[in-house]
Order: C-alpha cells, then sequence, then structure tokens
C-alpha cells in the first residue's frame, strides 16, 4: 500500500498522530479510515512496532473533532493506551486518506487477545447463499485468532500462520475494501484459498472423501473420544451426558476426579443445569469466551455422571471458534440463520484441555498422534499452525466483578499498566501454575497459564513463552526476578539468564510476590498490610509458610505474624494426603491414639501415629492451606487428594450447600505462637453434622483472620490490607474477608487482573525487581 498521491491545494492544517496501546489486529486502521473520510480529511494511517501513527491534513476544527472522536468510537476489540500529537507545518498536500505499508522501529505496542467468533460472521457462515457457508476459518477484523497464530510484529499476515495461505482474488478484494468489515482482516480466508479441515482415524490416517464434522459428531453421538484442534491447542471431546465415555476419559487420560470443563451451544441450555443470572450470561457470551464456574442445580451431578462429583460448580463455555459452533450446527441438523444457536437444546461435550500426564497442551498435528496416541479416538485437525500454545481460561462472576482462577486464551497478553515507568524486567514465577511477566515502560505482559515446572515438556513450554514474549515486546531485560526456592526449574532458568546476560538476579520470598502483585496491579504507593493466604512457599527463614501477615513496602517485606504451625507428616506427602494433616492436628489436640482408629484405609496411619507421638521437633508449617486439608480430613470428606486443593473445594462445596452458618464464639485464638485455629478444628472433630461444621470452620476462620488483621493494621498504623494467596479462590472465605475488614474502615485490595494464586507470582516478582533496580545500594 502506498499513500495517497500529492496534490496543489492549500492545507489548514497538519497533526502527527501517535496511538499506543492494543491497536493492531482489531480494526483500528479501518476505523481510522472511516473517520478521517467522515470529516473530510486526508492524510494516511499505518501499524509500526510502536503502535499506530496518524497524519491529518485539513480544517483544524475536523482534526479537533477527529482527536476527541478517537478515543469514544473506537472498535469494540481495541484499547487506547496513550494518544500524543504534534501540529506541524503544513507540508505537501494529500488527495485523500489512505492506508500505508506498515513501518518497523522498536515495539511499544502489543498484539490484541484472541477473540471468539463475531455474530456477523455466524451469521455468514450459515447463510446456504453465502460463500463462506459452513467454512470452519471465517474471520473479520471484529473476531478471530490473533496473538496465537503471530510470530512477530508488527501485526501482519507475512508475520502470521497465515502466510502458507496467499488470499484468493476475492479475498484480496475484501481485504483491500475500506468498506469491508474484513479490510486489513490478516486471518481473511474463504474455502478457495484458506485452511482445510482433516478427519484422521485412531493411528493418525486421513480420511479422504469423508465430511470431517459429519464424521466427529457421529463418532461423539457413538461415544468416542475425539481430540480437536482448536485455537491455542487441542481438546479432548466427549459426550458428557454418556458416562461410559467419561469414564474411558478419564481412564485414558489418568485424571481419576478432576473435574472436566463443559461446552454447550447457549445459554439456554446451560441454564438448565446450572444457576445463570444476567452478568454470568454475559460472561459467558462476552468476546473473550471463558470457562465461566457457575454453581451446578440439583440434579445437575445425576444428568452428568463423572463430570464434577463433589464440586458446588461445573465450568462451562460457549463456542469461541467457527469450528466449534459448526460442531453444534451439525448436531442440530445443519438449520439455516443463527437462530437456533441462541435458544435450541444444545448437547453437552465435555471440552477438557489435551494435556495427558500434566504436560503442556498438545498444539501440533505430529505431536497430537505422538501423545495423544491411545486416548482419543478420532482426530479433527486442519493445516493451520498453532504458534503459540494457550490454554481456555477459567474465571468466576462474583458480583459485579471477575475474578480470575487462570488467565490465557482471551485475556493474554493483554496488559496491565503500572504506576511509573520503569526497566524491563523478566520474572519466571515460582513452579505450580507457572506464569511469566515481562515489564515494558508502564506495562507489564503477563504470559498465558504454562502449568506446573515438573516435567521437561512443561520447562521447555517456559522458555517458549520467554523467548516469544520478549521478541514481540522487543524487550531486553535489564534484570530477572525468580522465587526463594532455589530448587524450581523457573529458578535455575532465571539465574541461568542473568549469568548469560550478565544482568541482576533477584529472589523474591513467594508470599512478597503474591502481596507485590495485587500492589502492582492496583497501583499502590506506600507501605500496606498484606495477608497472604496460599497451600506453601518457601519463607525467609527457610520454613513452610502460607499463612502470613506481611509489612510491604516496595522490595521491602516484614513478616509480622503468622498461623500457629501446624505438623507436615510426610513433608510433601502431607500437602496431597489430608488424612495426615488430619493425623497432625489430632496429635495436637492430644488425641493422638485416634489416628489409626479414624483412617483405617490407610496402611501407614499407625506408623504414623506412633512417628507423631515421639517426634520432638516435628517438620510444621504455616500454611492455612493445610488447615483446610486438616478439617477436610477430619470431616472425612477426603483423605488422599487426586488433584490440587480437591479437599478444600469438597469443603467450601459443603459450606455452601449448608448456607450462612454463625462462627463458634471459641473457634480461635490470638496468642504468642500465632494466630491458633486449633479450637476450630477440635469442633470438627466431635461433629455430627458435616455440612453445618464446614460452614461454621469457614465462619470462624474468616473472623479469625479479620480480628487477626485489624490488631495487625492498629498496631502497625496502616489503613490498607491487600489480600493474596490461592486460599483467595475460596469464594465465601474471600467474600467475608471483604466485607468484615472493609466494615472496620480498611482499604481492602485484591487480584482483579490475575488469579490470586501462583498465576499471579510474577508479576508481583516483577513489581519487586524494579524497585530493588531503583534502590541504590
Amino acid at each position: 500500500m502506498t499513500s495517497p498521491a500529492s496534490q496543489d491545494r492549500t492545507i489548514a492544517a497538519q497533526r502527527r498522530l501517535r496511538v499506543r496501546g492494543v491497536v493492531q489486529g482489531v480494526g483500528f486502521r479501518p476505523f481510522v479510515w472511516h473517520l478521517a473520510r467522515d470529516l473530510g480529511l486526508a492524510g494516511w494511517v499505518r501499524n509500526d512496532a510502536a503502535g499506530v501513527e496518524i497524519l491529518l491534513q485539513g480544517e483544524a476544527d475536523a482534526i479537533d473533532a477527529f482527536t476527541r472522536r478517537l478515543r469514544h468510537e473506537r472498535p469494540a476489540l481495541a484499547r487506547i493506551d496513550a494518544v500524543g500529537w504534534d501540529d506541524q507545518a503544513p507540508t505537501r498536500a494529500f488527495g485523500g486518506f489512505a492506508i500505508a505499508a506498515s513501518g518497523a522501529g522498536a515495539a511499544r505496542t502489543m498484539i490484541g487477545h484472541d477473540t471468539a467468533v463475531c455474530a456477523d460472521c455466524l451469521a455468514e457462515m450459515f447463510d446456504a447463499r453465502a460463500r463462506r457457508w459452513r467454512y470452519a476459518f471465517t474471520n473479520c477484523t471484529h473476531c478471530g485468532p490473533r496473538y496465537t497464530i503471530t510470530r512477530h510484529l508488527p501485526y501482519d499476515r507475512s508475520q502470521t500462520s497465515m502466510a502458507a495461505f496467499p488470499m484468493c482474488a476475492a479475498c484480496a478484494a475484501e481485504y483491500a475494501d475500506p468498506a469491508d468489515r474484513r479490510f486489513h482482516a490478516e486471518p481473511i480466508a474463504c474455502p478457495a484459498c484458506g485452511p482445510r479441515l482433516r478427519w484422521l482415524d485412531a493411528t493418525g490416517r486421513p480420511q479422504p472423501g469423508v465430511d470431517a464434522l459429519a464424521a466427529a459428531v457421529a463418532a461423539l453421538r457413538a461415544g468416542a473420544i475425539v481430540a480437536i484442534k482448536g485455537l491455542g491447542g487441542f481438546h479432548l471431546a466427549c459426550d458428557a451426558r454418556n458416562a461410559t465415555a467419561v469414564r474411558r476419559l478419564r481412564q485414558r487420560k489418568q485424571r481419576e476426579q478432576k473435574p472436566f470443563a463443559l461446552m454447550l451451544a447457549n445459554t439456554h441450555s446451560a441454564s438448565a443445569l446450572v444457576h445463570l443470572d444476567a452478568a454470568q450470561c454475559a460472561l459467558l457470551a462476552s468476546p473473550e469466551r471463558p470457562i465461566v464456574l457457575l454453581d451446578k442445580r440439583p440434579g445437575a451431578d445425576a444428568e452428568l455422571a463423572g463430570i464434577a462429583e463433589g464440586m458446588a460448580c461445573l465450568g462451562i463455555m460457549l463456542p469461541y471458534t467457527p469450528l466449534h459452533a459448526l460442531l453444534f450446527h451439525e448436531y442440530a441438523g445443519r438449520p439455516t440463520g443463527t437462530g437456533w444457536l441462541l435458544d435450541g437444546d444444545s448437547p453437552v461435550l465435555v471440552m477438557t484441555s489435551a494435556n495427558p500426564g500434566g504436560e503442556p497442551l498438545v498444539s501440533g498435528d505430529a505431536e497430537a498422534l505422538e501423545r495423544l496416541d491411545g486416548i482419543a479416538d478420532a482426530f479433527l485437525t486442519h493445516d493451520r499452525d498453532i504458534v503459540v500454545r494457550c490454554d481456555d481460561s477459567v474465571l468466576r462472576q462474583d458480583g459485579p466483578d471477575i475474578r480470575f482462577i487462570r488467565r490465557a486464551r482471551g485475556y493474554t497478553p493483554r496488559a496491565i499498566r503500572l504506576a511509573d515507568e520503569g526497566p524491563a524486567v523478566l520474572a519466571l514465577g515460582a513452579h505450580l501454575k507457572d506464569t511469566l511477566c515481562v515489564t515494558r515502560g508502564d506495562e507489564a505482559f503477563v504470559s498465558q497459564h504454562i502449568g506446573t515446572l515438573d516435567n521437561v515438556a512443561t520447562v521447555r513450554m517456559l522458555e517458549e513463552v520467554e523467548a516469544h514474549l520478549l521478541d514481540l515486546l522487543q524487550a531486553q531485560p535489564a534484570a530477572v526476578a525468580h522465587d526463594l526456592h532455589p530448587d524450581f526449574a523457573s529458578t535455575r532458568l532465571a539465574q541461568a539468564m542473568a549469568r548469560r546476560l550478565a544482568i541482576p538476579c533477584f529472589a523474591v520470598q513467594h508470599h512478597h510476590a503474591h502481596i507485590a502483585a495485587v500492589a502492582a496491579e492496583h497501583r499502590h504507593a506506600g507501605p500496606l498490610l498484606g495477608l497472604a493466604l496460599d497451600g506453601v512457599g518457601l519463607g525467609s527463614d527457610g520454613g513452610a509458610w502460607g499463612g502470613e501477615l506481611l509489612r510491604v513496602d516496595g522490595a521491602e517485606c516484614i513478616r509480622i505474624d503468622h498461623l500457629r504451625a501446624l505438623a507436615l507428616p510426610g513433608g510433601d506427602r502431607a500437602a496431597r494426603e489430608p488424612w495426615r494433616m488430619a493425623a497432625a492436628a489430632l496429635q495436637a489436640l492430644g488425641c493422638g491414639d485416634e489416628i489409626a482408629r479414624r483412617f483405617p484405609r490407610q496402611s501407614a496411619a499407625p506408623a504414623l501415629q506412633r512417628w507423631l507421638a515421639a517426634a520432638a521437633a516435628p517438620p510444621a508449617t504455616t500454611s492455612l492451606g493445610r488447615w483446610f486439608d486438616a478439617a477436610a480430613g477430619l470431616l472425612g470428606l477426603c483423605e488422599v487428594m487426586d488433584f490440587e486443593a480437591q479437599a478444600a473445594l469438597r469443603l467450601e462445596a459443603l459450606a455452601l450447600q449448608y448456607g450462612p452458618a454463625e462462627a463458634w464464639p471459641d473457634g480461635y485464638c490470638l496468642g504468642p505462637e500465632g494466630l491458633d485455629l486449633l479450637p476450630a478444628l477440635a469442633q470438627l472433630r466431635t461433629a455430627t453434622d458435616s455440612a453445618e461444621a464446614a460452614a461454621r470452620f469457614h465462619a470462624t476462620v474468616a473472623a479469625a483472620l479479620i480480628a487477626w488483621t485489624l490488631r495487625a493494621a492498629r498496631e502497625q498504623s496502616l489503613t490498607t490490607v491487600a489480600l493474596g494467596g490461592g486460599c483467595l479462590l475460596n469464594v465465601l472465605l474471600a467474600r467475608a474477608l471483604r466485607v468484615g475488614l472493609a466494615r472496620h474502615a480498611l482499604q481492602v485490595l485484591e487480584a482483579r487482573a490475575l488469579p490470586p494464586n501462583d498465576g499471579g507470582l510474577s508479576l508481583g516478582q516483577a513489581w519487586v525487581a524494579r524497585r530493588r533496580l531503583a534502590t541504590p545500594c
């Protein structure tokens, strides 16, 4: 593309504008073109590595109107972070307004996130007269893949995996027509020139001449497990109402009890299984299309056996790619129009990440055939490469706010604005639910969910994401940050990078990072009180922390107080076997002789009973998560966990089932050894109504934490408290703390842009590292 031809005419005024934010791949240049033409302005607009550059010529009033309307009328998917301009002496006159070829330079922008297929594209796909009738890769400037197909910036087709698909004449005409909604839609495609579906049998053999969509639906109806290639990786799908198929998927994936995510065509069908309000419906149907955790209706477990037993919620999402919509269209008998998508009865499909063995999401066809061998009965795939693995995001609607459980597709790589400019820092997270963070200027970019770094493949993904994000941002780190634990793979990777680049390397204590992440996203300055509640993190004294009151002031962190330490029999094994924490609680209550009798199914119980009785100083932890495990173990809800936090989730589900409850008045003690919750566990030991006991335990823990925090706030003369750590995913606990602390005039800061668990640690590490860089030695 070239700038419009110059003409001999008088120019009243000229302005050059620079726009930063998410302004590439979201229809921003076509929007600018239309706005300029509407106001009778000449000039040009172009992408470059810094964002979007605009040159305007025309009447001064029209240029001012353009500048005002630029922010207020921007495309829905655009985010404008900054608009700067320079009024210039008029140069040569342009005869009109055009979109110019992209420029280069140092990156100051970022690619947009992947977005669900829009209503206009769906209408086209289900119009038998349209040339994209039932085409699985339909998209436009308002929807479709972005981050997961992009290799480099600026965001042009040649920099994406669509470079392998030259446009046909019809697509090229749409791409070049400023009046078309596919004007400069980089992933534009059609059946004549774009990617194509393929149907492969269990051995990976293509099935030529077979309608891939019809074959996939027939297989799902017959109880098969189908691997389906999506935006950021493969899903494993089966009929959620087919208990045999669900059981077979669990056996093959070696996932005995962890809940499966579900996909339905519409909220109408979902409302038969879960309680839905208007805000939740809007979140389900949002362009980001996350998995949303929703409270089950009575009977949901009976209808969906083996999906999420013992849990309070189902994780539900709506179709977000054209391929997903086409699967439900095939189920519906290929109706014309889109009305069936809104209120038709929908099948319920398990749509779980294809990540066998806890390794990263499968993304390539060859990889899928190798890693899903013996799991998938068939493969519904295509020939458009996935450049970046990106799992589904998981959220919960909490009143007017959303809370992240996992942040990935649809939200990554959206920037988090920081309080001030600073040097580029790379932070690599910890071990569980890992993410990484790169800061650039006054922005922080937190990666998609990477996973637990307990296998080579996930560590390799961490390295891949690091290289890709640094390349997209064109960032050269001035420092690298990591967790305090010396044995984490992320720690070793950070230290190796620091040596290679000869830059500082900062270890950040785990709970300091939790609180710092919350402070960073709220752009808080000055000291605050931090209440850090999680499963475990290495403390600065070498202990296993997890129930901490901290005073945090930038790079400085002081431990004020902690929960009473509870014995950790078996070390890390106790974190997976709640009966062991229950045994530790019984010993602390002076009832150790009950251990073997209470847990007859645990062969190690007699030996553990003797060990606890004899151990003078057993290893211990201040983790609130382990107190919840002890409670679940005492109530017999979960002796051995199949997945992380299963015991606490069952305890929470039981409490939610019971409803509001009063705290035990003598259920805790604020003593010299920290906040002691042992009196609450004593109540559980003799409880006869497990649901009531679970509810009262939650109420007591919340009351104890509120009293404890208020005392510390008075002693420290602080009025702001930040809540961080995985225990804040517990809805009952988080709500009680939020309300109870605010009632006493404390300003309560919580994680909003990121999960409160370890998925947000990398932001906190980066925030602390930047402050250490700014602190004189």
